[in-house]
């Protein structure tokens, strides 16, 4: 009886020992993945916002803003992908080292080996259903908020070389300015006087200067023309050596409306509230169709061990490369097949759920068939058998060609 119980004992300390084992090699691929992953894209989206706002010292402050309220998206975004990078990257390994076939060999099955994989994938389902459910709404709006202020900061009395600076109606460029961007050259104004009336200034060059309240740039202009029109009517063309002349500095404007105007600023509670109101802010079935869509992105990362498994299985075949390309064509085709049918839902030519949940369930069963198919065979699935023979039939075109002939030595 003792050794009964000694024997369960250590059957169930195995297989904890073998899930941290597992997890172990799983966690910091998945951190690495979706570290670089995220980073990657927000330096991207960085540098664009730095090239729309360049023309404010000001306006860079918000940039830090942006860029942390971007953090949601990406991470959906990169998610699915850094997990099953992750699992490829593991399944491969274990696969390599011949562990999967030892563990095949000790009894375990397949199933119990990705037990502790399909565990992580509902776990970060949960996170994933918290992150495009209520993190980025409020982030996308905040976004939004944020970059309004930063465009409506106004000038902040500085001009690059080549910039253009429209600011409250009034248009500005000059062909080069110093480092200060104070001290310009061949400088261009259209702007209103205060008739309202459109004035055109050209001048060789302007030195700007800022008043110490920060509400006003005082341009000294040298050198140019003033065409405007007078209080006749007509058109007035004055050359001049020097001309002063002073414009204000704008402040940020306040965001136009409040959250709420866009789906995907909803919370996943709203969506459900607004799609039962009489008079929802959208269409209900674009909120059906938004509503599904999180859930059907979020319920798809469970799926994706019974995808990694039959694929990195064959990688140990010489097929890693097209597997991994394969993979890649069925996430980026999952997530085009979700954004179709939310286009589909939004113009009403689809009803939202059969336009969602018919590519999740083509998608997802696609996953749970080459599992099973694989359980067997590990590695030998439909998908790679495909693979195999388009390799075979590139080899055998590349032996058709014809070969380059030899010179022959002198």
């Amino acid at each position: 009886m003792s050794a009964a119980r000694s024997g369960a004992a250590e059957m169930s300390f195995g297989l904890r020992l073998l899930d941290r084992y597992l997890l172990r090699l799983l966690i910091w691929p998945l951190l690495g993945c979706l570290g670089v992953t995220v980073v990657a894209l927000l330096l991207e989206r960085i540098l664009r916002l730095l090239d729309e706002l360049s023309q404010s010292s000001a306006r860079f402050g918000y940039v830090t803003q942006l860029a942390a309220n971007l953090t949601p998206h990406y991470l959906g975004l990169a998610l699915p992908v850094a997990f099953f990078v992750a699992l490829f990257i593991v399944i491969a390994r274990l696969s390599d080292g011949s562990e999967i076939d030892a563990l095949l060999a000790s009894g375990q099955s397949l199933e119990r080996i990705a037990a502790p994989f399909l565990a992580v994938g509902v776990a970060l389902s949960i996170f994933s259903f918290v992150v495009f459910g209520y993190l980025q709404p409020y982030s996308r709006y905040t976004f939004r908020a944020v970059m309004h202020a930063a465009v409506n900061a106004g000038w902040n009395g500085r001009l690059a070389g080549g910039a253009f600076i429209d600011d409250k109606g009034s248009l500005m460029t000059a062909d080069s300015a110093d480092m200060s961007g104070q001290r310009l050259t061949h400088v261009f104004i259209r702007r209103l006087d205060p008739r309202g009336h459109e004035e055109i200034i050209t001048a060789a060059t302007a030195d700007l200067k800022m008043d110490p309240a920060g509400k006003t740039v005082t341009m000294d202009l040298r050198n140019g023309r003033r065409i405007g029109i007078d209080v006749n009517g007509a058109y007035r063309n004055l050359a001049f050596t020097s001309l002063t002349t002073q414009t204000p500095l704008a402040a940020a404007a306040a965001l136009l409306r409040d959250r709420g105007g866009d789906e995907r600023e909803l919370t996943m509670g709203e969506l459900s509230q607004q799609a039962r109101s009489a008079h929802p802010v959208v269409s209900k079935g674009t909120l059906m169709g938004e509503y599904y869509g999180r859930l059907a992105r979020a319920a798809f990362l469970p799926f994706l061990p019974l995808l990694a498994f039959p694929l990195g299985l064959a990688a140990k075949r010489g097929n890693r490369a097209p597997s991994l390309i394969m993979a890649g064509l069925l996430l980026l085709a999952f997530q085009h097949a979700l954004l179709l049918g939310q286009g589909l839902a939004k113009s009403g030519k689809l009803a939202p759920f059969p336009a969602i949940w018919i590519p999740f369930a083509i998608f997802a069963g696609l996953g749970v068939w080459l599992f099973v198919g694989s359980r067997t065979r590990p590695g030998d699935t439909p998908v790679s058998r495909l693979v195999r023979r388009i390799n075979n039939l590139v080899a055998r075109m590349v032996r058709a060609l014809p070969q380059p002939k030899k010179r022959k030595a002198a």
